[in-house]
């Protein structure tokens, strides 16, 4: 009997360590097969244990397709049978993802943050008209609530106004607009009940002090 137990570190590297030891052994024996429509049969017997092994991922977009692909994969690509999804090939496999772009690392304005350019760039290739500075000027009131989270004071518009004419390369001048940017008092207060909404719990222990009896 002894001589019988194998240990792991003799045993064949798994490829998916996650299915574990039969799975691996069940797949081998399907790549063996030499009848192509055991091999088939086989195969979907496969996918539903491995279905069932992660019963929580069911209803998950795409999760048969997944395990399609792990199943090939464990096989080392050598498993011949028809998937509904097509076979997945090794170079695909290997392929690294393309490198993502990163915002500037040292914006002038930090405060607004690395969206409010990218917005500046889209309204800017957008053509001249009402829903451009319609654009422009959803920009500005965003503008200055960010402005307004960094400094809790208050800002004038003609500052906001230079910082977009600045940014957008002189693209977008709002200066000579008779319209005003929203109210900077109603503006922290949106930041304030903003924040108190992202954290019930604070608020919550808050009302449960000042309900508590003062002891004298």
């Amino acid at each position: 009997m002894i001589d019988q137990l194998e240990y792991n570190t003799e045993r064949v590297h798994l490829i998916i360590p996650e299915y574990g030891r039969h799975i691996q052994k069940m797949v081998n024996d399907a790549t063996a097969m030499e009848d192509a429509e055991e091999r088939n049969k086989t195969a979907k017997a496969i996918i539903a244990v491995m279905g069932n092994l992660q019963p929580h991922l069911r209803d998950v977009p795409d999760f048969q397709h997944k395990l399609w692909d792990q199943l090939f994969i464990m096989s080392d690509f050598e498993l011949d049978v028809e998937s509904p999804y097509g076979k997945p090939s090794r170079e695909e496999l290997a392929e690294r993802p393309e490198p993502l772009e990163y915002p500037q690392n040292h914006p002038k304005y930090r405060f607004y943050g690395n969206n409010i350019k990218r917005m500046i760039d889209v309204a800017v290739s957008w053509e001249k008209g009402e829903m451009r500075e319609g654009l422009a000027m959803t920009i500005a009131n965003h503008m200055k609530k960010c402005f307004l989270n960094w400094n809790k004071d208050t800002v004038e518009d003609d500052v906001i106004f230079d910082h977009l004419f600045e940014l957008s390369n002189g693209e977008i001048n709002l200066k000579e607009r008779d319209e005003q940017l929203r109210d900077s008092d109603r503006l922290i207060r949106a930041n304030k009940k903003a924040k108190a909404a992202d954290n019930p719990v604070k608020k919550r222990n808050y009302s449960k002090n000042n309900n508590r009896k003062k002891r004298y």
